[in-house]
C-alpha cells in the first residue's frame, strides 16, 4: 500500500525536540519511573522484578488485559487485544474496509484515522462541528450516510477542537450504525479527562454489539512513552482478526511496558487526577492571556480533554506564523494545515506544567511584534 506522509507527526519530528517550550502537546507530562513504581503493590513490584524480556503474548498479557477489563462493563479477556494506538488504528481500518465501502470520520482530526482510510481508496466523509462552538450535529451525521456506509469514525473528547457530546447524542449515533448495520471505531484516547461540568460517556464498545473502542495510557495517564493501547470490542471475530494482522507488524508488546501499565491502570486516579488539576489550572491561565492579547480572536474552552482550537487575529496563515513563532522564540505551535483544516487556527495543549511559562514568553514576544502580526 502507499500512503502519505503523516504531516503532524512530521511537524513534530522537526521541531519537538529542538524547539525550547511546547505550547500546542497534545498529552500531559510524563510522570518519572519513580512515580509509577511508588504506586505499585508488593505484588505488583514483584511483577516488575521478575520482568524476562523475551517474547510475550500476542494479545497482551492477561494480568494487564484484566486490569483494562476493570474500566469497561465487558468482562471477558477475548475482548480485548493490547498494541500500540496507532498500530490498533492502522490494523483496524485494514480488518474492517476494502475499496467499495464508504466511511465517516469527524473533522478535524488526528490525520492517522482518516489517512489509512484514503490509502485503502475508500470513499469519505467528514462529519464537521459547527466553527462558532465546535458542536457536532447529529443531524449532520445522517445526512452523510450512504447504501455502503461500512464505518463511522468518532473522536470524544475530541481532537484538536476539545469539542465532546452528551450521552443521548451518542444513543443517537449509535441508533443510526444499527440501523445501517455500520461499525463505529471510537478513538477514546482522552477517556476520563472530564474538566467541565459533563456527564462522561460511556465507551462505545459496552453500548454497540459493533462498536470498537480505542484507548491508552498516552493522554489520560500521561505515559505516552509506554506506547500501550487496547481495543476493547464485543466482536471477537474481528478481534481474531486483528490479532492475526498484528503479527506482520509488532508481533507483541514490550513486557516492561506492560508491567508499568497494569500499575497505571490499577492505580488510576494516581495518574488521572492531577491532570485533570493541571489542565484546569492552565486553562484559567490561559483564559487570562486571551483577555490581555488581542491575537486570538476566539477561544473555546474544552469540555474535556487536554486542549483546544483557538482561532487568531493574524495577516498571516498559521503556517506562517508557527514557523516564525518557533524560529523567533523557541515556542512550537501545531497549525490548522497539519489537520488540513482551514482557516487561522493553533492547537494549544493545557497538559504541560510550564504553560505559564509558555504564556510568559509567547506575550513577550507579542508585545515587541503585535503589529506586524495582527490584521
Amino acid at each position: 500500500m502507499k500512503i502519505n506522509d503523516f504531516k503532524l507527526e512530521r511537524y513534530f519530528g522537526k521541531h519537538e525536540f529542538t524547539a525550547k517550550y511546547m505550547l500546542s502537546s497534545s498529552d500531559c507530562d510524563g510522570y518519572e519511573m519513580k512515580y509509577v513504581l511508588d504506586q505499585a503493590t508488593k505484588q505488583e513490584l514483584d511483577l516488575w522484578e521478575g520482568i524476562t524480556l523475551g517474547y510475550s503474548e500476542s494479545e497482551g498479557n492477561s494480568i494487564l488485559r484484566e486490569a483494562i477489563l476493570q474500566h469497561y462493563t465487558i468482562k471477558s479477556l477475548e475482548n480485548v487485544i493490547v498494541a500500540t494506538p496507532g498500530e490498533l488504528n492502522f490494523i483496524s481500518m485494514n480488518v474492517l474496509l476494502g475499496a467499495s465501502d464508504h466511511v465517516i470520520t469527524v473533522s478535524p482530526c488526528y490525520q492517522s484515522l482518516y489517512e489509512v482510510v484514503k490509502s485503502l481508496n475508500c470513499e469519505l466523509s467528514y462529519w464537521q462541528p459547527n466553527p462558532e462552538n465546535w458542536e457536532f450535529d447529529t443531524d449532520d451525521l445522517e445526512k452523510l450516510i450512504q447504501k455502503n456506509t461500512k464505518l463511522i469514525i468518532l473522536n470524544f473528547p475530541h481532537n484538536p477542537t476539545g469539542s465532546y457530546i452528551s450521552p443521548a447524542q451518542l444513543n443517537e449515533m449509535i441508533a443510526l450504525a444499527r440501523k445501517h448495520d455500520i461499525y463505529i471505531f471510537s478513538d477514546e484516547m482522552y477517556r476520563k479527562l472530564i474538566i467541565s461540568d459533563v456527564p462522561e460517556l460511556p465507551p462505545i464498545c459496552d453500548l454497540y454489539e459493533k462498536g470498537i473502542s480505542l484507548w491508552g495510557t498516552s493522554k489520560s495517564f500521561g505515559l505516552a512513552g509506554l506506547r500501550i493501547g487496547w481495543l476493547v470490542s464485543q466482536d471477537t471475530n474481528f478481534l481474531q482478526k486483528v490479532i492475526a494482522f498484528k503479527d506482520y507488524l509488532s508481533i507483541c508488546n514490550s513486557t516492561p511496558s506492560e508491567i508499568l501499565s497494569i500499575i497505571a491502570l490499577n492505580h488510576m486516579d494516581k495518574f488521572l487526577l492531577p491532570n485533570i488539576e493541571k489542565i484546569k489550572r492552565n486553562m484559567s491561565v490561559f483564559t487570562k492571556f486571551v483577555a490581555e492579547h488581542d491575537i486570538i480572536s476566539s477561544f473555546i474552552p474544552p469540555k474535556a480533554g487536554s486542549i483546544s482550537f483557538v482561532k487568531l487575529n493574524i495577516k498571516t496563515s498559521s503556517l506562517d506564523f508557527s514557523n516564525q513563532l518557533v524560529e523567533a522564540t523557541g515556542i512550537m505551535t501545531v497549525p490548522a494545515e497539519m489537520f488540513e483544516y482551514p482557516g487561522k487556527y493553533i492547537r494549544v495543549g493545557f497538559g504541560r506544567k510550564n504553560l505559564p511559562e509558555v504564556l510568559d514568553v509567547f506575550g513577550a514576544y507579542l508585545k515587541t511584534k503585535r503589529d506586524s502580526l495582527i490584521m
